[in-house]
């Protein structure tokens, strides 16, 4: 087959995660990503494009000959960066910008799952602040108060008390957010990830993640402090019912809705009482969740993401390791408030064989690895089981000498105490 040059969008650790299974593809040509980091610079060809600036980007891919590009973050997307490369006649993975209105609106896919009759929780959407308190107080609390928009993960509020679902409220107003109010959902968390071609649909696997900041699930919600694949929660009945009542239904209403959605559908989902309900979506691979996938999968990375832009995913089938993989997040000590950029991380040649570091804000300066983001490193171990996988990447985590960085110590715990109750 001929080789395929991409240029990979993106520099956290999603896209070191997807740079490691792209450089597995025995089509591979070159390998370039815009604007990288430290990690990736050893796989690909850093470049310094402003990824904002769509021209810039399809004037380097016309001049270079890049064939594909993957776009790793939910902004580019949400911009219209397929939309605009599509013009330019130059393929690409991810949806278009009416298609990204599923992660860069979240009032936009309740009203998809009210339209298609998708479980998920009842809501208000309110632009009024004054609006949004007055349902608050009708409702009461739990509830959960989020950003409309795009907010990194972290412009979701689940206030226990009154006092806290206003104060939510109050700061998202001050920041001129529409205001999305959701019921709180009582169950366990879990990701479910599928490729769509806008017709196909071609189901990957499952994952856990721990958004919270401490040990316990406790503190401000981050972009994810760990995760593991896949989730033992979604056994093969719940994996059926989430295809049949929630991604099948997105796909068909996606495309009667004349935006047909091309990329990897990501659904957060709770699994309630009453069977799996839609959290919310993201239209890209999850951060840290894709590090963990692209450790267990056994297929080309490349030629699926072709078979997802040409829409020819009904040829193709997905396999997966047995192996269970989990990662855990290294990083800034604020994060996710305030933290401090440019301390050294020394240690890293010292884990060898026993995990993978995924580099998420990192870079090179004077031959020193210098932390640059508030997630830094994301140390990756695979295992029979999740207590085996949770060894392997915390003997990980002990090798490396970073007193500017904190990471948790209990990624994986509800799998790991469902492991034991079973034996």
């Amino acid at each position: 087959m001929p080789q395929t040059d991409v240029l990979l969008i993106g520099g956290g650790g999603r896209e070191h995660a997807l740079a490691w299974a792209l450089t597995a593809s025995p089509i591979l040509g070159t390998l370039y990503c815009a604007p990288g980091n430290a990690g990736i610079a050893a796989l690909a060809t850093c470049v310094d494009i402003d990824v904002t600036d769509h021209d810039a980007v399809i004037a380097f891919c016309k001049k270079t000959g890049i064939d594909f590009v993957v776009v790793g973050p939910e902004a580019p997307l949400v911009a219209g960066m397929v939309d605009d490369l599509s013009a330019a006649g130059i393929r690409a993975f991810g949806p278009t910008r009416a298609a990204a209105q599923l992660e860069g609106s979240k009032a936009f896919t309740k009203a998809l799952c009210e339209r298609c009759g998708i479980p998920t929780a009842a809501y208000g959407h309110f632009t009024n602040a004054d609006a949004a308190r007055t349902y608050v107080r009708e409702q009461g609390a739990p509830i959960v108060i989020k950003a409309d928009g795009l907010a990194a993960g972290k412009g979701v509020t689940v206030a226990q008390t009154m006092e806290e679902a206003l104060a939510a409220i109050d700061a998202l107003a001050a920041d001129g957010s529409d205001i999305v109010v959701e019921e709180c959902l009582v169950g366990e968390e879990a990701s479910f990830f599928a490729l769509t071609d806008g017709v196909n649909i071609l189901p990957l696997a499952t994952a856990q993640d721990h958004k919270r900041a401490f040990d316990g699930d406790t503190g401000p919600n981050t972009g994810g402090m760990g995760a593991y694949s896949p989730a033992p929660v979604m056994t093969e009945a719940l994996v059926e019912t989430t295809m049949r009542t929630i991604i099948e239904p997105t796909v068909r209403g996606m495309a009667d809705a004349g935006m047909p959605f091309k990329g990897v559908l990501y659904a957060g989902l709770m699994i309630t009482a009453e069977g799996p309900k839609l959290i919310e979506y993201n239209i890209r691979f999850g951060d840290p969740e894709c590090q963990v996938l692209m450790m267990r999968l056994k297929d080309d990375l490349l030629l699926l993401m072709q078979g997802t832009a040409d829409g020819t995913l009904n040829t193709m089938s997905v396999r997966w390791y047995d192996d269970t993989a989990l990662t855990v997040v290294m990083a800034s000590k604020g994060y996710p408030g305030a933290y401090e950029k440019g301390s050294e991380i020394c240690g890293l040649e010292a884990i060898g064989d026993e995990a993978t570091v995924f580099h998420a804000g990192t870079s090179m300066r004077d031959g020193k690895l210098i932390a640059t983001g508030g997630r830094v490193l994301c140390v990756t171990g695979l295992g029979a089981n999740v207590r085996e996988a949770a060894d392997r990447a915390y003997a990980g985590v002990a090798k490396i000498d970073w007193p500017g960085g904190f990471n948790r110590s209990d990624i994986g715990w509800q799998a790991i105490a469902r492991e034991e109750d079973a034996a």
